[in-house]
């Protein structure tokens, strides 16, 4: 019984995963701002890879390999947002016409207006 049950949980949890994953890749495809892709792709660093390596863990059992794949999680959750962080970054400097897409209220932006009026 106890089986049949950790099955179900890691079966579900897997599912989960691949759904976020399947459509964050959808949204990379989709989405044209960097930004709004760089939002489906930090989804899925966090939210899908964390549910599948959950769902591996819960059909594996607790034992030395469940510690690297948290580990795993936790590299993952450490890097990724700084990735995000620079990326963006280099986004909203050397973008130019982020304000399209978004709004900025950065000193040069807003004199960046000024002048075109």
């Amino acid at each position: 019984m106890a089986d049949w049950i950790r099955c179900v949980l890691a079966s579900g949890l897997i599912l989960a995963g691949l759904f976020v994953v399947l459509s964050a890749v959808l949204g990379l495809f989709r989405f044209k701002y960097v930004m709004n892709r760089m939002h489906a792709a930090a989804l899925m660093d966090t939210l899908g890879v964390l549910l599948m390596l959950l769902g591996i863990l819960a059909a594996r059992g607790f034992a030395a390999v469940s510690l690297k794949m948290l580990l795993l999680i936790i590299m993952l959750w450490l890097t990724s947002p700084v990735a995000s962080h620079l990326i963006a970054k280099l986004e909203i400097t050397s973008g130019e016409h982020a304000e399209r897409h978004m709004k900025l209220e950065d000193d040069h932006m807003v004199d960046r207006e000024k002048e075109g009026e």
